[in-house]
């Protein structure tokens, strides 16, 4: 992924790469090892994202967008917006309700646990 970015040019497409990782912890660049309670024999990589400690593992979709946000005039932020907006319509067409949750990015969809998680960026 970091290749792909480094290497791209302004002719390069867009693309979105969707895996399923083996079971893994990703920590951001706001976690510490305290925020891996119980690691066990799954490994703990180190990352440059946002974010503290995210599990990963089989039976999750994690979709990786390589977007030339610069191209497109957008910023980060508004990036993330809409791509939550699409998920939201994309549960909504599947007669889920997804909502957000205030200071905790992402979408979530069990209204009685407000961090059931949907999707998350980061």
């Amino acid at each position: 992924m970091r290749a792909f970015t480094e290497e791209r040019t302004a002719a390069t497409p867009d693309e979105i790469w969707l895996c399923e990782h083996p079971p893994v912890y990703t920590q951001g660049l706001a976690g510490k090892a305290l925020h891996v309670l119980n690691p066990g024999a799954v490994p703990v990589v180190p990352t440059n994202r946002g974010g503290q400690v995210t599990y990963h593992g089989p039976g999750q979709v994690v979709a990786y967008p390589l977007i030339d946000l610069r191209g497109l005039r957008i910023y980060v932020k508004e990036y993330v917006f809409r791509l939550e907006e699409a998920v939201l319509k994309a549960l909504d067409h599947f007669g889920v309700t997804g909502h957000r949750v205030g200071g905790a990015p992402g979408i979530y969809v069990n209204l009685a646990d407000p961090f059931g998680h949907a999707a998350l960026t980061g």
